[in-house]
């Protein structure tokens, strides 16, 4: 979909309008022409008067003709008149509806060239002052018009020069200050703007979408519509060599939508993507240690630290660092987690478990009678007990959060029926049958849910 442009008549869905409307257009071409012909020079040949009578005549192809023959004499090439006259025939025959985009596109960048040498020639500007430089308006509104036209019957290349064009008449004309009240036009045209990148990306040309882009950061143009765009350029400049300028439009981008978590995924992909996952922990503990109330970021470094430690492709697998690491950290992801949700929770019991049947199993590992050895495995299973205890603590919890809700969903009885096992497992290697005992029997009602 296109985008409206504000303050004009151009609308979504349909081919755009004449600037001039149909009475007024014609009345205001009786008297430019009528002016034209008023403001011939007594001296100037008879064959320019005959192509006055042309135009006034709507008789454009004959004066195309006329004025193509008049102007290829090079003593002719300086006389204004006849490029202005140049002008006003080839944007008239740039509307006709039997020519391509590409014949009436090329007849218009003709007529609005002309007009240009016409007031380079004419010192006094004669010409487009009597005109009111509603010429160039024309061209623009022909132009806006004809990228939606082209839009519209997906002709996306057709449609992406037409646009771009559009924004380059205007930024002429605004730099000229010519005005025409019933067209304001807008210094920075957003919608334009937006429209020549939407159709320079549907034309497969996404160096120029990007470029378009780029104006829209520039400007600081922000607003829920134009989040894509930021996202779009920085995931570009980040994965395209361009960091030190990507990481400049992340730090605009997070002022201009602040709190937005948008940017933080952008940042740790490219952490990770530059670092791997190394580059990944160290922009979580960064993140973490900026951002202490984020429940977002504390979990998903979570995940991330539970997994280098008990994944299938675990490289922290034994690491007390980082498992205590780990707990501390689904410690203030379980004080920021809304009370009707216990993520956090289950996972500290995951990796408690996890973590306490490391240490039992490397405990019972050890055979050996030296002192050395009986001393290490004392230690382990101290340990192990010590991290069961404190399983069962937030094990507890999160089973009695799960009994209070009546109607489990399948995820949320499946782990409740995970935290039971954990119970059963842990009371029995501590030889309390009896508590062990009273877990497996809710293990096997939970299957009944």
């Amino acid at each position: 979909m296109l985008w409206a442009t504000t303050g004009k008549k151009v609308f979504l869905g349909c081919v755009g309008f004449d600037i001039f409307g149909p009475k007024i257009n014609h009345m205001k071409q009786f008297v430019l022409f009528c002016l034209l012909a008023i403001g011939v020079n007594a001296g100037m040949a008879q064959n320019v008067d005959e192509m006055l009578e042309m135009v006034q005549s709507a008789k454009f192809k004959e004066a195309k003709v006329a004025i193509d023959k008049y102007l290829s004499n090079p003593k002719k090439q300086t006389d204004p008149d006849g490029w202005y006259i140049k002008g006003r025939v080839y944007n008239a025959l740039s509307r006709d509806s039997s020519i391509t985009f590409t014949q009436s596109y090329n007849l218009k960048m003709e007529a609005f060239e002309a007009f240009q040498k016409n007031q380079e020639l004419d010192k006094k500007d004669v010409r487009m002052k009597l005109d009111e430089y509603i010429s160039y308006f024309d061209i623009y509104a022909e132009l806006y018009n004809a990228g939606i036209k082209n839009y519209n019957s997906k002709d996306y290349e057709g449609a992406y020069i037409a646009f771009k064009k559009t924004n380059e008449v205007k930024d002429f004309i605004l730099s000229r200050n010519y005005k025409y009240d019933p067209m304001p036009l807008a210094a920075f045209d957003t919608a334009l703007i937006m429209n020549v990148a939407i159709c320079a990306h549907n034309a497969n040309r996404d160096n120029e979408m990007y470029a378009y882009y780029q104006k829209i950061a520039d400007a600081n143009i922000a607003g829920k519509d134009y989040k894509d765009v930021y996202q779009l350029l920085i995931d570009y400049k980040l994965n395209n060599g361009q960091e030190e300028e990507g990481m400049v439009l992340l730090a605009k981008a997070r002022k201009l939508y602040p709190g937005d978590e948008a940017w933080t995924d952008i940042d740790i992909k490219h952490a990770e993507r530059k670092g791997g996952k190394a580059g990944l922990m160290k922009k979580y503990e960064e993140l973490t240690r900026d951002n202490p109330s984020s429940f977002v970021l504390h979990y998903n470094f979570a995940v991330e630290l539970y997994n280098s430690l008990y994944g299938k492709e675990a490289t922290n697998s034994g690491d007390s660092m980082k498992a205590k690491e780990l707990s501390k950290t689904l410690q203030q992801a379980m004080k920021l987690e809304d009370k009707e949700e216990v993520t956090a929770l289950v996972l500290m019991c995951n990796h408690l478990y996890n973590n306490a049947s490391d240490l039992w199993n490397a405990a019972q590992s050890i055979k050996s009678a030296k002192p050395e050895d009986v001393k290490k495995r004392a230690q382990l299973k101290s340990n192990a007990l010590r991290i069961m205890d404190e399983c069962i603590g937030y094990g507890e919890k999160a089973i009695a959060f799960f009994e209070a809700i009546s109607d489990k969903t399948p995820m949320q009885n499946a782990n409740y029926k995970i935290i039971l096992g954990y119970m059963s497992d842990f009371y029995s290697t501590k030889k309390d049958p009896v508590k062990a005992a009273i877990y497996e029997k809710k293990n096997a009602a939970a299957d009944k849910l």
